[in-house]
């Protein structure tokens, strides 16, 4: 009965982002890269699509013998919706987006979800074109996050992020984000202590196309140079698919809020879901 509501859930998952990747191919790499027109080439894009990974995947700790209490399934499901097309000061977009994550710990008796972190936001970003030639985009976010919960188990925050991305070429892009937070959740004051203040990452390609690779370093609060890491890699399981078999890696806090500050290092494998260029971070 487990394995059959995990399956379920995978189920679920494969068909609410597969679809959601229909309706937003992208061309290769090398087509967006010498487009005539890059903004049109945009505007005319759909609207609705995939925003950052959309994974499930199942693990482990690392750095304690494995059990029924530190082994669970994490799951990403995140998707935005352009509201205007290019057409405010310098070639900006207004669009909504929603990220939901969860942890799962589908190995300890009837199943319960450890926590739900809900993420959502309105964002304006702005293409960054060179020489007729897109070289990345520059974004400004204002997102909440919190894990929905009351009383001693409640968990919430407010940013104002900037954020950056540069193609360095085709296959590579790396990022740079920033937040302010205004901090709402009377029990996690301290989370900038442990979920940070800044990241920075890279995201590649393998030139056939089959392999993916990013990692991503949130830089915590102090002075020196403790942060949080997250290492993802997936290799395509069909040429023309989407689908990667994803191997994640997490080391580090905050990796959910209601254990914001617990240490986690943890290594999961699973099935990504993701666009044909870059996600976003």
């Amino acid at each position: 009965m487990r394995i059959c509501r995990i399956l379920c859930v995978v189920v679920a998952l494969v068909s609410f982002t597969g679809a959601s990747a229909q309706i937003t191919t992208i061309s290769k790499s090398e087509e967006v890269f010498n487009v005539d027109s890059i903004v049109s080439d945009f505007d005319s894009r759909p609207f609705f699509g995939l925003y950052k990974d959309n994974y499930f995947v199942a693990g482990t700790a690392l750095n304690e013998k494995p059990s029924q209490f530190n082994s669970d399934v994490k799951f990403q499901v995140s998707f935005s919706q352009r509201l205007t097309r290019s057409v405010l000061p310098w070639h900006s977009h207004i669009f909504l987006f929603y990220t939901q994550k969860a942890m799962w710990n589908v190995f300890e008796e009837s199943l319960p979800f450890h926590d739900l972190n809900f993420n959502p936001g309105i964002g304006i970003s702005k293409l960054l074109i060179a020489r007729d030639k897109l070289v990345g985009k520059a974004t400004v976010l204002l997102e909440h996050e919190s894990n929905g919960r009351d009383g001693e188990a409640s968990r919430s925050w407010n940013k104002l992020s900037f954020s950056a991305g540069i193609y360095i070429d085709p296959h590579i892009m790396v990022h740079a984000k920033l937040w302010f937070a205004l901090i709402d959740g009377k029990n996690n004051r301290d989370i900038l202590k442990y979920c940070g203040i800044y990241q920075a990452g890279i995201q590649g390609i393998s030139p056939n196309e089959r392999w993916v690779f990013d990692a991503t370093y949130v830089k915590r609060k102090g002075w020196n140079l403790k942060g949080n890491v997250t290492v993802n890699i997936g290799f395509r399981l069909r040429p023309k698919d989407n689908q990667f078999l994803m191997l994640h890696y997490y080391n580090g806090y905050g990796e959910n809020l209601l254990d914001y500050n617990k240490y986690h290092h943890r290594l999961r494998i699973g099935l990504l879901i993701r666009p044909r260029f870059f996600s976003d971070f």
